[in-house]
């Protein structure tokens, strides 16, 4: 490439504090997810009752109980997320150029946050918290942890768009093999909805040991929702083959990237699910373990989403 148009590219980046504002944000919303877990493994969403936005009518609370402070904890963060998002929606518009596919990514983020708090909403006042065993829960926890997913999807873009150098506009990338990558984001969805329903099921019927556990999952007298989370671990090897085959070719195959280092993290942060995963059966899923085990599901899937992007939104240079 010409030296002028180096010149010109690299007067088009964003700016570093821009760039690490992504970042940041990102992790503030891996927090706020964590956090809302903890509700859910506390059985903390009632600690409001069913009143929303505000908490048991008020906005002060006074003489609260724990579950009310994890709970209206939980609304604040969640309402300074939405403020953030579109401050970097905002910042991003202002600090990049026409084209830009940041730009997208930001307004993708800004609706999947607006989309996360209706679902948090009617979570609420439909009464699909505590230790609600409703008919509605589970394909209404599938929904929101799925748009969860696709908010940190979101996220993650648009801090790894900021955060390039080259392949960053409309009329300057190429896409390679669209439809392996969709493929693996269905699968990595699969695998975290099956999760949050077995996490779900562990919380709603809580087992006193392993062996009671097992015999819970085989029982014909078992809530669904327990007998299904067999699913959880059997998808999740499935789709384990199908990410380490992703991995092999990512680290192989030409591109502009040298993705040898990011597939090489995948591959630990898949490794290190598994042995959480081992554990919270073990350890008959403590809170503490499940909030480890999803913070490792939500930074593996930020490193799959960098990856995939690298792969399949390359610069129109790369040969």
């Amino acid at each position: 490439m010409p030296s002028a148009a180096i010149s010109k590219e690299l007067e088009n980046l964003p700016s570093r504090a821009l760039r690490r504002f992504s970042w940041v944000v990102l992790a503030y919303f891996i927090a706020v997810i964590l956090w809302g877990t903890l509700v859910r493994a506390t059985g903390a969403g009632a600690g409001c009752g069913n009143h929303w936005p505000l908490c048991n009518g008020t906005v002060l609370q006074h003489s609260a109980s724990t579950n009310t402070m994890i709970e209206f904890t939980h609304r604040i963060t969640s309402g300074l997320s939405f403020f953030l998002a579109v401050g970097l929606l905002l910042w991003t518009y202002a600090g990049t150029v026409r084209g830009h596919l940041a730009r997208s990514a930001a307004i993708a983020t800004v609706s999947f946050t607006m989309v996360e708090a209706i679902l948090g909403a009617f979570l609420v006042k439909l009464g699909l918290t505590a230790k609600s065993q409703s008919p509605l829960r589970a394909p209404y926890l599938a929904l929101h942890l799925t748009n969860t997913l696709l908010l940190l999807a979101a996220l993650t873009l648009t801090a790894h768009m900021l955060s390039r150098r080259e392949g960053y506009l409309r009329r300057t990338i190429r896409l390679v093999a669209p439809f392996g990558a969709i493929a693996g984001v269905v699968v990595v969805l699969i695998v975290g909805v099956t999760g949050s329903l077995a996490a779900l099921g562990d919380t709603l019927f809580p087992a006193t040991s392993l062996g009671s556990a097992l015999a819970q999952d085989f029982s014909a007298t078992s809530g669904w929702l327990v007998r299904w989370r067999w699913t959880h671990p059997t998808v999740a090897f499935v789709a384990s083959i199908f990410l380490i085959w992703l991995l092999v070719r990512a680290a192989r195959r030409s591109a502009h990237w040298d993705n040898r280092a990011l597939s090489a993290l995948v591959l630990l942060l898949l490794a290190a699910q598994y042995v959480l995963g081992v554990l919270d059966v073990v350890l008959l899923a403590p809170v503490w373990l499940q909030v480890a085990h999803l913070l490792g599901a939500d930074v593996l899937w930020a490193a799959l989403v960098v990856l995939t992007a690298r792969l399949t939104l390359q610069p129109v240079e790369a040969k």
